[in-house]
């Protein structure tokens, strides 16, 4: 009969060593990712991207929720975020197909192009005080394009690194396309205090993106154009409605016969739905509640301080996961950064104290990030190319969907102030079912067969 070998403590590192080994090991996979110049170069289109992003998602936020005119109760914010997100989640899943049937350079180009231009009509609409409808559908187009190219990069991921550099290659991308969001925010609030934070000064610092956005269009230029996939498709053929139903179709088939994926997105969906209510109360707690205390701003002011202790989260997120998921694997990684959702939301939002919440927006990026490095490459080592743009946009429309339902969930829970011990309860335990949940279902992937006794496995003509 032949026996599997089964590893014993002498075959790993000593214990004094193995923390060396693992820290080896990453630094090691980034040196060999970084090396690439075509990881560098799809980096670049991440960083000026989201860089971008940051400054125009400022201005948008200056204009929605801390101008003297918007009310900003929990009800209309929910609006707002269901305007600009949902209309795009409902044709994501078809996007997802075109990803699999365009050159993914040409996206990358081409949505940033777009992009420039969008911006510049949002520009004129907030320096004319356009609101309403149209105002948000503008608004929305920038939103879908950004979110449609984002799909795009995961999905070109694996064309840059080789497969056992993916960990490391997304922790280092999706981290660091975080912080340039954030980084851009900064420049807007810079802006601010250059522009003023009239109609006007939130005009140009809207404007003031498309640079960023241009700059990311000439670094995908210099890709080839079949450099980013997607491999053995036809892509002379035209598609028809029927095509896309049936590529969605496939792509869901596909999801669902790889539990370990399906499993893995239901758990980021769950996150991202606690982590909205938790945003959301965030927004109204820094507008209608807190009050300037020493260095601890409120308002939009306050929101870049938030927004900045998230970054630094999602930078130690990227320097530990690599080695946590080497060391632990990636779902005992998941399921203990919800553990720890779920105590930082009772330790550090309980006291409803303005000092408390950047080390609780710290951690919350902690597990933010560390969980979508994590999914984002079980997804990208599980799917086939075919179907990867597929799945991602369905990610990401998972991302949207659960958001704005937090939104929605929000504006019936919370006060106008943002002050809430029943959400906080509700969060709390929703992130520890999530772990729990998750946890249970990886260990029922992964439980051992048990071993067939040898007469047994004679007679299925296993040779003893």
């Amino acid at each position: 009969m032949v026996r599997a070998t089964v590893p014993t403590a002498a075959d790993a590192p000593p214990r004094g060593r193995r923390r060396k080994f693992w820290r080896g090991q990453h630094s090691q996979a980034l040196r060999l990712a970084v090396r690439r110049p075509d990881f560098r170069r799809l980096y670049g289109t991440r960083l000026t991207s989201q860089c971008a992003d940051g400054v125009f998602q400022a201005s948008l936020a200056g204009v929605v929720l801390f101008s003297p005119e918007s009310a900003a109760d929990p009800a209309e914010i929910a609006a707002a975020f269901a305007v600009l997100l949902l209309p795009y989640s409902l044709i994501g899943p078809f996007a997802g197909v075109l990803l699999d049937r365009w050159r993914r350079q040409r996206v990358l180009v081409w949505s940033n192009l777009l992009r420039c231009l969008l911006v510049g009509l949002v520009a004129i609409e907030i320096a004319s005080r356009v609101e309403g409808l149209l105002f948000y559908a503008t608004a929305l187009l920038v939103t879908s394009v950004n979110r449609f190219f984002l799909a795009a990069q995961s999905a070109a991921q694996p064309h840059v690194v080789e497969p056992d550099q993916l960990v490391t290659g997304n922790a280092l991308s999706t981290t660091s396309g975080s912080v340039a969001a954030a980084v851009g925010a900064g420049i807007a609030l810079m802006l601010r205090q250059v522009v003023g934070d009239g109609d006007s000064g939130y005009a140009l610092i809207a404007l003031a993106s498309a640079v960023g956005y241009g700059s990311s269009a000439f670094l995908a230029r210099r890709f080839g154009p079949d450099q980013l996939g997607p491999d053995d498709v036809q892509r002379s053929r035209r598609e028809t409605v029927a095509d896309v139903a049936r590529g969605l179709v496939a792509g869901a088939r596909h999801v669902t016969e790889r539990r370990e994926v399906a499993s893995a997105l239901a758990a980021i969906g769950a996150h991202r739905f606690f982590y909205g209510i938790s945003t959301i109360s965030i927004l109204l707690l820094y507008r209608n509640y807190f009050t300037d205390a020493g260095l601890f701003q409120t308002r939009l002011a306050g929101l870049g301080q938030v927004f900045a202790a998230t970054a630094i989260g999602t930078i130690i997120a990227a320097a530990i996961t690599p080695a946590a998921v080497r060391r632990i694997g990636k779902h005992a990684w998941v399921t203990g950064l919800f553990v720890l959702a779920s105590l930082t939301q009772l330790v550090f939002g309980l006291p409803y104290k303005i000092q408390t919440i950047l080390p609780a927006a710290l951690l919350l990026g902690i597990v933010a990030q560390g969980s979508k490095i994590s999914v984002d490459t079980l997804v990208q080592e599980q799917v086939e190319d075919d179907f990867r743009g597929r799945v991602f946009s369905f990610y990401d429309t998972l991302f949207n969907v659960t958001f704005v339902a937090a939104a929605v969930f929000a504006a019936f829970l919370l006060p106008a102030s943002g002050k809430s011990y029943a959400m906080l309860a509700v969060v709390s335990a929703g992130y520890a079912l999530t772990a729990i949940a998750y946890g249970l279902a990886a260990r029922r992937r992964h439980r051992p067969v048990p071993a067939l006794p040898a007469r047994a496995a004679t007679e299925l003509g296993d040779p003893a």
